[in-house]
């Protein structure tokens, strides 16, 4: 049931570009890029996320990518 609430919530933040978390800006947040034209993004609570240059968007990365 929190679920169904939680993750339309978390996936508008994702598309605003902001932290889950605690909602900060992705944009200022450590990147590292990566080979497969992504970048490796690490917010300031520690979530991780992967920035797709192609589409621009973030997502949550899978604990492979970590």
């Amino acid at each position: 049931m929190f679920k169904n609430i939680i993750a339309p919530v978390q996936a508008w933040l994702l598309t605003n570009g902001q932290c889950v978390g605690c909602g900060s800006k992705l944009d200022n947040a450590k990147k590292e890029d990566r080979k497969d034209n992504t970048q490796k993004v690490t917010c300031k609570c520690g979530r991780i996320y992967i920035f797709e240059k192609d589409t621009k968007k973030y997502r949550r990365a899978l604990f492979e990518e970590v």
